[in-house]
């Protein structure tokens, strides 16, 4: 048997950089774009396609726009939330949206995105040290004032928190956040 050295991780500090985002009620996907050009859809647990397992409508949106989503996003996987019309909350829209997690890489790009529609990023609520009290904050701000990805929304669903050292998220739902999703149906 041999032995081997498995050095422990840096630990990362907690003063460092946050960035909160709404968080919107729909289903985790993500676009495929391959190395080769191919483009392709997933859901949270399976690649989908738009004859067999759609997930509402993803797939289909995707292969209608990948010529478009090929040439704005470039080779990776890209996640996001599809939203909108009969998905989850609804959010009051007639139409389905996609709106991108990563901010870094996309918060700047709203022009090119919105060549395709529906394609967003999702709303930045605040940048900064990171700050639980600030956390808290922003989730009341959007508790009284409502969504900010669908201004006329009043009930949005809450927030994500994502320590940038860390590179971890965390969500803050907005009713019942103390209660595992799973016992809060």
């Amino acid at each position: 048997m041999s032995i081997t050295f498995l050095p422990w991780p840096k630990t990362p500090r907690l003063h460092r950089r946050m960035v909160i985002t709404e968080k919107i009620d729909g289903c985790n996907c993500a676009i495929i774009v391959a190395e080769e050009g191919t483009v392709g859809a997933q859901s949270r647990n399976r690649l989908l396609t738009p004859n067999s397992g759609d997930h509402c409508g993803f797939a289909a949106w995707v292969s209608r726009n990948a010529e478009q989503l090929r040439e704005i996003l470039g080779p990776g996987h890209h996640y996001g939330e599809w939203w909108g019309a009969g998905i989850q909350r609804g959010y009051g829209l007639r139409e389905r949206r996609f709106s991108l997690f990563n901010t870094y890489r996309w918060g700047a790009a709203a022009e090119a995105l919105a060549r395709v529609p529906g394609l967003g990023v999702v709303p930045v609520l605040y940048e900064g040290p990171f700050d639980t009290g600030k956390a808290t904050e922003v989730a009341e701000l959007l508790r009284e004032f409502g969504s900010v990805a669908a201004p006329d929304y009043v009930n949005p669903e809450g927030i994500v928190v994502y320590h940038e050292a860390a590179r971890a998220m965390f969500k803050l739902v907005l009713d019942r956040d103390d209660v595992p999703k799973a016992l809060a149906a």
